[in-house]
């Protein structure tokens, strides 16, 4: 008699938990043939409010510990999937249908943006903030803190483009919800996994897989969302729709870019969108 293989079930990556969906839903992930791969978890307004609960709630613990420490805990992260390396090479070949070579090349990149953002932790106060001149016998320093709990809507890029719009804002003391590419959603979930088992506490980072056009619109009219990454929305209408909600709260809100060349150099823009700059005087002399 053969044996029967054992399928991998995809679900939500919620709290450092792997739920399923409150509704009970899932939904087709086809590979590059058309041929079906998986269910997915198909993500409702409710999962998304309990994603936000979770990353508020992880907010003050992953914020205050020091960047240095928050280096490491990424830097972990990288380690770990060097050590699935072939896992997520075989997961992006039967989604996308990428020869080897390019497979590994983006499973490559992706551990490599984690160090590179890891290496930034303790480097970008030193960088963007300053100590202001000002007339009079007082110390301006200014220095960059978190903004809060950001929503992110991932590009289609399901790994490397994942990884480039959430290393950023965890590394600056953000938490994370991200809504997965809707046709490729089975590698975040696998690097949920990855950040399940190192040391990235749980609620940091929360991913969501379904339907952009469902769950969006509740995460940028959510009140204690303070920021909104657009970069994987490619309907003009639902980005326009997704920006007018998001003013409510005065979100920052992070513009789509669907076409990003996820492969090239990364900047500073992504780590210092999602911050606010404090001032703080303090007397000389006293």
């Amino acid at each position: 008699m053969s044996r029967i293989d054992v399928r991998k079930t995809y679900k939500l990556y919620i709290g450092g938990q792997f739920p399923r969906s409150e509704s009970g839903r899932s939904y087709i992930v086809n590979d590059a043939k058309g041929r079906l791969l998986a269910n997915a978890a198909q993500a409702s307004r409710k999962d998304a409010r309990d994603a936000v609960v979770a990353a508020r709630a992880a907010f003050g613990g992953w914020s205050g510990r020091t960047a240095y420490n928050r280096a490491q805990v990424v830097y972990r992260v990288a380690e770990v999937m060097e050590g699935r390396r072939e896992q997520f090479e075989a997961e992006l070949r039967a989604a996308e249908g990428l020869s080897p070579a390019r497979s590994r090349t983006y499973v490559d990149a992706a551990i490599d943006r984690l160090v590179w953002y890891a290496g930034w932790a303790d480097k970008l106060t030193q960088v963007v903030g300053n100590a202001n001149p000002v007339a009079g016998p007082y110390f301006n320093l200014s220095t960059p803190e978190p903004t809060g709990v950001v929503a992110v809507v991932a590009p289609r890029g399901p790994l490397l483009g994942l990884v480039s719009v959430v290393a950023p804002l965890i590394i600056t003391g953000n938490t994370v919800v991200v809504i997965a590419s809707e046709p490729h959603p089975l590698t975040a979930i696998t690097l949920g996994e990855v950040m399940a088992t190192s040391d990235l506490p749980g609620g940091v980072v929360n991913v969501l897989t379904g339907a952009q056009a469902e769950i969006a619109p509740w995460l940028a009219s959510h009140m204690d969302v303070n920021g909104l990454d657009l970069t994987g929305v490619e309907d003009v209408a639902l980005a326009t729709e997704l920006e007018a909600a998001a003013a409510d709260n005065l979100k920052r809100v992070r513009r789509p870019a669907p076409d990003t060349d996820w492969l090239a150099e990364p900047g500073l823009d992504r780590m210092t969108r999602f911050v606010e700059v404090k001032t703080v005087w303090h007397p000389i002399g006293v």
